[in-house]
């Protein structure tokens, strides 16, 4: 950064999606989950370095030089449905030509006729209507933008999707839609799926397993069914993002995130945190999918 400063956008970040998996990975804002996405396909800025390893198969993702990012990994064993995704569509072509030109790049169709039929059935799997296919993406409304990103991800049918927002934009029967496609996708090819989402409902109803980002870091990990009912999350950060859904508590987490510039020593959620002690000053070390000195205990198992 300017001046020397140096920011630790995501920090020692562990997991694994397996095949026919989904794996939701949640948080606030600015804590660091797109970051994380970016680097697994060499996406981030110039600026930006990155340590570590992200296999695919036998392929270091971060190690891997642009010409195979470019020629082997993007849409082929990645597909991706970016955040923002009206700045990520050619702004003079239509969709369908850019539909049309995907099919024809990541798939074995042929012939003017196949290549407009499988363009159209991907259309019809993002619910993007057939009557706005021959539009430009300034003509496109924010939810139309996501279904037509959503369509051209799907094309290449690609062991990994990185679903990056995806239903942002939509009304709830087109997050259902969405979130019920891409399930679909995970599930009849065996593919893997990491969604980056804020809409925990989403979450809920596609997740195989959860994973919470706080201030960089991931801070839970659990399987979804045990994380959206009994017992529920372990660590507060988790419990607090549950309990501020309207159908819930309906109580907000008080404070803001720490700026990635400045975290503190230890524990990063401990000013928001009503159980922080003096052990928070340290920081937890990540134990069984949870990094937290004072895990929730659920009433059953305390002695």
């Amino acid at each position: 950064m300017p001046g020397g400063r140096r920011i630790a956008a995501v920090t020692d970040a562990h997991f694994d999606v397996a095949a026919g998996e989904c794996l939701a990975l949640i948080g606030e804002s600015g804590c660091g989950k797109s970051v994380l996405a970016s680097a697994l396909l060499g996406l981030l800025p110039s600026n930006a370095q990155g340590a570590g390893e992200a296999r695919l198969g036998e392929l270091d993702l971060l190690a891997a030089d642009e010409r195979t990012l470019t020629r082997t990994v993007r849409g082929r064993l990645i597909g991706l449905i970016p955040q923002s995704p009206a700045a990520h569509l050619t702004p003079v072509r239509t969709v369908r030509s850019q539909l049309e030109e995907t099919v024809r790049a990541l798939t074995d169709a042929r012939g003017r006729t196949a290549v407009r039929a499988a363009a159209q059935k991907a259309a019809e799997r993002a619910a993007f209507p057939a009557g706005h296919l021959d539009r430009h993406p300034h003509e496109l409304s924010g939810g139309l933008a996501q279904r037509a990103a959503t369509a051209l991800a799907l094309v290449g049918d690609a062991p990994l999707l990185l679903a990056d927002e995806p239903t942002t934009g939509l009304d709830r029967d087109l997050v259902d839609h969405t979130v019920d496609e891409l399930r679909r996708h995970v599930d009849d090819g065996g593919r893997a799926l990491l969604m980056i989402t804020h809409d925990l409902a989403a979450a809920e109803r596609i997740a195989d397993r959860v994973a919470v980002m706080y201030a960089g870091r991931i801070v839970e990990l659990d399987d979804a069914d045990a994380f959206f009912g009994r017992p529920g999350p372990r660590h507060p950060y988790s419990r607090g993002l549950l309990q501020a859904l309207p159908e819930r508590a309906f109580v907000p987490i008080l404070g803001m995130p720490p700026e990635l510039g400045a975290l503190p020593d230890g524990c990063a959620f401990a000013p928001r945190c009503a159980q922080a002690t003096e052990a928070c000053a340290a920081l937890p070390a990540a134990t069984s999918g949870i990094a937290c000195h004072h895990p929730y205990v659920p009433e059953d198992l305390r002695a």
